[in-house]
């Protein structure tokens, strides 16, 4: 493409895999990091990541692969950064190189456990990052059907609506649509929040409530989330636009779903550490409702009313039994 800017992703998983295969609809070439050796050295030998996705097939000619971060941030222009939010501090603890003037676009769906802010509230207070230069990137989309090439609808959300236009001409293709919105905030704090509320469906769904309670926990949860990004950043916006509640239902909904699936796994009698075992992917759910719980908590009487949330927080953080907490949570509900 013309006139485009260096990218570089930074994340080895599933959704930064996606991301490679999505970018490299548009650019010629890509700088990737990943911090296994052995994903690198199996990608340059059999054309795919070992771990994530393994059916996508990457032309190596396109990508510039490293396991130093420092080379592919001094690299680039534009960083896209996919690694759960729980690891990002310990990614970036390992830079030597300055943040600088590159362009930062999040596509982590969590809060920094370090600092307790989202991720790009994080980049702007710890490394100066100016706010123009800080975009998110949010679903509906899952990694699994980006590699299936299913249609899929993303969101670019930035303060410099030029940016967000721009990036999200390297990222649309036959099989991914892009709008662009102006709630960064807003966006990245929604990513964050449907987590947890795919893990509320999937201990439902564990503990054997069918269909029928599942609409109300999820109606429910749209309204929960809707409050409480209000007390966080108040705007104007559309709860039931895609970035909101179409990436709730399809994180709450999808056997694709990690989070859901880490919730029936805990609905089923699992404890948070086997269920943690048995996964190979990461539910950022987990590291989302201590988040998200501690932060409303800071609110004092002004915290927002999220019975979903502390129903999580209790099972997974308080150790209280599923059955009761959710019992008690059905009476919340309407």
């Amino acid at each position: 493409m013309k006139n485009s800017p260096t990218f570089a992703v930074i994340g080895g998983g599933s959704w930064a895999t996606a991301l490679v295969k999505i970018l490299c609809e548009n650019v010629d070439q890509l700088h990737w990091y990943m911090r296994s050796v052995y994903a690198v050295e199996h990608l340059k030998r059999e054309e795919h990541n070992p771990n994530y996705l393994s059916s996508v097939e990457f032309n190596l000619d396109q990508l510039l692969l490293t396991t130093d971060i420092n080379e592919a941030v001094s690299q680039a222009d534009w960083l896209i950064f996919a690694v759960p939010s729980a690891f990002l501090q310990k990614e970036l603890d390992k830079l030597t190189v300055s943040l600088e003037g590159k362009v930062i676009f999040s596509a982590i769906k969590g809060i920094v456990p370090e600092s307790g802010l989202i991720v790009g509230e994080h980049f702007h207070r710890n490394y100066d990052i100016p706010l123009e230069n800080i975009g998110v990137i949010t679903g509906p989309c899952h990694a699994e059907e980006v590699a299936l090439e299913r249609l899929s609808y993303l969101t670019i959300a930035s303060f410099d609506e030029d940016k967000a236009k721009l990036f999200g001409e390297h990222i649309k293709s036959n099989y991914i649509k892009v709008k662009i919105s102006d709630d960064i905030v807003g966006t990245e704090y929604a990513a964050m929040l449907k987590n947890i509320y795919s893990i509320a469906a999937g201990i439902a769904h564990g503990l054997g409530y069918g269909d029928n309670f599942q609409s109300v926990l999820m109606s429910n949860a749209i309204r929960e989330m809707k409050r409480y990004i209000k007390k966080m950043y108040k705007m104007k916006r559309n709860i039931n636009d895609s970035a909101y509640l179409g990436d709730l239902l399809v994180t709450g909904y999808s056997t694709f779903s990690r989070n859901r699936m880490f919730g029936n796994m805990i609905g089923k009698g699992y404890t948070v550490k086997s269920a943690q075992m048995e996964m190979s992917m990461v539910a950022e759910g987990y590291y989302a409702a201590k988040s998200a719980y501690d932060l409303n908590q800071t609110k004092g009487k002004k915290a927002a009313k999220t019975p979903i949330i502390n129903a999580v927080y209790s099972i997974l953080y308080e150790n209280k039994n599923p059955k009761k907490i959710f019992k008690k949570l059905t009476e919340k509900l309407d």
